[in-house]
């Protein structure tokens, strides 16, 4: 075989690998933001690494080994379903269904009116109310939609591709009211940045521009 045969004098096992690999050379490879990838990383490409400064510890800045200090040893994932559908009533109820078959986190999805800012009654939105996702359109159908769930054990997210009213301003409103109402001491919840993540896959419907009033 080659990398029996081909041995040279005095070479290293590093070299001798530069010498094959340029023999039978490979395409040039990038990841998605243009940083080249190399074939081989050695412990020379990471001898200027800082242990402290560039990794850390689980649970400390800059976070590369994880969140938490034990991680999944010590708490699993969270258990989330994509979920969301006609009213705030109906999407309730399925919310209260998948936390009683185990799910630990709920993932809101809401109606493309909702997403891009539209009222339910709007006569531009048509049949589109409530169908790929829940309808929100005031605080009063974010309260009705996490009503009864216990918000300081379950984290919620809510996907949004680009209003932020129903993603991030109702949902704070909402942990407000509950914080005040001496309901809970602590909340859980995400406000992660769909907004960004879906720019390349905003959906919008034939005439449906402007936003809520």
């Amino acid at each position: 075989m080659e990398h029996e045969t081909d041995a040279q004098p005095h070479e290293t096992p590093h070299t001798r690998w530069q010498r094959r690999m340029a023999a039978r050379p490979l395409a040039p490879v990038q990841t998605t933001w243009g940083m080249e990838v190399a074939p081989l990383y050695t412990p020379e490409d990471v001898q200027y690494i800082d242990d402290a400064r560039d990794l850390g510890y689980p649970g400390e800045f800059p976070f590369t080994r994880g969140v938490y200090p034990s991680m999944y040893r010590g708490r699993l994932w969270t258990f989330r379903e994509y979920a969301g559908f006609g009213t705030a009533e109906d999407s309730n109820a399925r919310y209260r269904a998948l936390l009683d078959q185990g799910m630990t986190g709920l993932s809101v999805a809401f109606d493309l009116p909702t997403q891009i800012g539209f009222d339910s009654d709007d006569p531009r939105v048509g049949e589109e109310v409530g169908r790929v996702g829940v309808a929100i359109d005031s605080l009063a159908d974010m309260e009705i939609l996490f009503d009864g769930i216990p918000l300081n054990r379950v984290s919620t997210n809510r996907i949004s591709v680009k209003f932020i009213l129903s993603s991030t301003i109702f949902p704070l409103s909402l942990w407000e009211r509950v914080r005040v109402r001496g309901l809970h001491e602590t909340l859980a919840t995400l406000i992660p940045a769909f907004s960004l993540r879906e720019r390349a896959s905003i959906i919008s419907g034939p005439g449906m521009q402007g936003g809520k009033r």
